[in-house]
């Protein structure tokens, strides 16, 4: 969608897709239209009651009319309180209930969106998305869309009445009108533009503060603090100029209009004022009246224009979010296949695979894995080893090709379903601000804490976690920073063995621990692996020896396979990368 600056207040498209979200609420949209129209007739009774009680009471000193009518002005100031609160509650309630439909619609879609939409997206932009941009969204419907509905109907009756009590004092305050109308254009393209800018500078500094605190810890092993500093204080400056750029516009408009309204006052006194003195048609009682309503009629026009810009803010948060929205970088779900349980039978057919067009990672690649092998992949960085763990999951498409389980094409099995089949155990292991049990279980349904800790003892970790304070229940923090890369592993490794997987997948998960750390995780490799399959991915000799066949790949292709001894007796690759890696770990 275009962000191009124009005077519109909003375009008709997006105003549309965010309307569409309000048709479930449409009681409440009902009632608080009507609560605008009533409030716009109250609000009209007061200056045409101090009209009636200047020109008639005051006049004739007439104490209980004087009462009757000042009770009578107290009431219709008591019924405009009620509706304003019965207004503002409603239409803050229906924008606050539309940004959480709105935002349960974003992150759904967000979280079926490809690895590859990850790799090349600003997380405190999407961040921005889905918090401020939404909030956004909220004061459109709250602060902006209805608030103008309501001062437009209530500067219509005003208009209406003044031209029924006195049309030459009308046309002397819709003279300025047209004047102020210009002005207000000018105000909404000039500020349309400054909140681009602000919205594109938040985006910004949400993303770069995101990246620098979780990256904190290579900031400051580089020594980056200060570098990382000078650049923080220039997207701040940015950020700061551009909310400046919109209080420059506020500053100029305001005391233009304020001028323009107490011109218009000016003049109907000043007319109204020669009329009584020359003729007696006008009298006191209108020129108050004509007062209190041309405050009525320019003031809602002065607002107008602010809420223009939150209509507007509202429109640009709105083109954002649906910019998302209408991203089509989900992974194709075809399959109708429900997996089970796998055999665990692997193969790949000639798969070419790119991150990046054109340039390839896997070229052609093909190999089989059966049921309940270890299969070890080696190479260099940059092989295309990790690439294959990728693409198993379906994290990503393949270009051409075909991958295989059990002699169905994955992409025939419900992405759900496959994904339950398979467990993976990465290097970087990623912990959600939870407790150890909530990051073992993920909230998987018939998981017990029993069965948790049997499946401890089992692998041998469980000894490990009771010496946490709250043991099962430590909260490990955001991404797991109260425990060590070593103890995020067996984390890790309980939860991959805990979901009970067809296929285990080891990413290098021993290539950044400790010995005491490996030992365990070892252990309970061997125990995990004995009975299905499994793909291995290390660097180290005693992750890989005893697989019953490695895979060496290099440059996205195999260049041998065979097992740890046939490929040392081929003085090839293999052999050289143990030479290299391996040789200082055996002696």
């Amino acid at each position: 969608m275009s962000e191009k600056v124009t005077g519109k207040a909003f375009d008709l498209k997006i105003f549309s897709r965010l309307m569409s979200f309000a048709k479930i609420y449409r009681w409440e949209f009902i009632i608080s239209t009507l609560a605008a129209i009533l409030l716009s007739l109250v609000s009209v009774a007061k200056p045409i009651l101090l009209q009636e009680i200047v020109n008639t009471y005051f006049e004739e000193k007439d104490k209980e009319g004087i009462l009757y009518f000042s009770l009578l002005m107290c009431g219709f100031l008591l019924a405009e309180v009620l509706l304003q609160f019965l207004f503002i509650y409603k239409v803050n309630w229906l924008g606050q209930h539309i940004i959480k439909d709105i935002r349960i619609k974003l992150q759904n879609h967000m979280l079926q969106f490809k690895m590859a939409y990850f790799d090349k997206s600003s997380v405190g932009k999407l961040v921005t998305r889905l918090v401020s941009d939404t909030e956004t969204i909220a004061q459109f419907f709250g602060q902006g869309l209805f608030m103008i509905i309501s001062d437009i109907l209530k500067m219509f009756v005003v208009a209406v009445v003044m031209l029924f009590m006195n049309w030459k004092l009308a046309i002397i305050a819709f003279t300025i009108l047209p004047i102020l109308i210009y002005a207000t254009k000018l105000f909404q393209i000039a500020i349309k533009s400054a909140f681009q800018e602000v919205r594109t500078q938040v985006a910004n500094l949400n993303g770069f503060v995101q990246e620098r605190v979780t990256g904190m810890n290579i900031v400051q092993l580089f020594n980056r603090e200060k570098l990382e500093y000078q650049n923080f204080v220039k997207i701040n400056d940015k950020h700061k100029k551009a909310h400046i750029r919109t209080v420059w516009y506020y500053s100029i408009f305001f005391p233009i209009a304020e001028i323009l309204s107490s011109i218009a006052v000016g003049l109907m006194v000043w007319f109204g004022g020669l009329d009584i003195v020359d003729s007696g048609i006008t009298n006191a009682g209108e020129i108050i009246a004509f007062i209190m309503m041309s405050q009525m009629l320019f003031r809602p026009l002065r607002q107008i224009a602010d809420k223009f810009n939150t209509l507007q803010m509202g429109m640009v948060a709105g083109n954002r979010v649906f910019e998302v929205l209408d991203t089509e970088s989900q992974i194709t779900k075809t399959g109708t296949v429900e997996a089970t349980h796998f055999k665990g039978d692997i193969a790949f057919k000639n798969v070419h695979f790119s991150y990046i067009q054109g340039e390839e990672v896997l070229k052609g690649l093909s190999f089989n894995v059966n049921a309940g092998e270890t299969v070890a992949i080696v190479g260099a960085t940059g092989a295309g080893k990790s690439t294959i763990i990728n693409l198993v999951n379906r994290f990503y498409e393949i270009n051409s090709g075909e991958i295989c389980i059990d002699d169905h094409n994955i992409e025939q099995y419900t992405l759900q379903s496959l994904r339950n089949q398979i467990a993976v155990v990465l290097q970087d292991v990623f912990l959600f601000s939870d407790t150890i049990f909530n990051n073992i279980v993920l909230n998987k349904e018939g998981v017990t804490l029993n069965d948790v800790k049997n499946a401890a003892k089992e692998i041998g970790i469980h000894d490990f976690i009771m010496t946490l304070p709250g043991n099962y229940n430590y909260n490990v923090k955001e991404r797991g920073a109260m425990l060590s890369a070593g103890q995020r592993q067996l984390i890790a490794f309980l939860r991959a063995y805990i979901s009970d997987p067809s296929v285990l997948i080891l990413d290098e998960a021993t290539s950044s621990i400790d010995s005491y750390s490996e030992k365990l995780i070892q252990e309970a490799t061997d125990k995990i692996t004995k009975h299905q399959t499994s793909i291995i991915i290390a660097h180290r000799l005693t992750t890989i020896k005893n697989a019953d066949r490695i895979i060496v790949m290099d440059k996205g292709e195999i260049v041998e396979q065979g097992s740890h001894l046939e490929l040392l007796e081929k003085d090839g690759y293999y052999k050289t990368l143990y030479n290299m890696q391996f040789a200082n770990e055996v002696a």
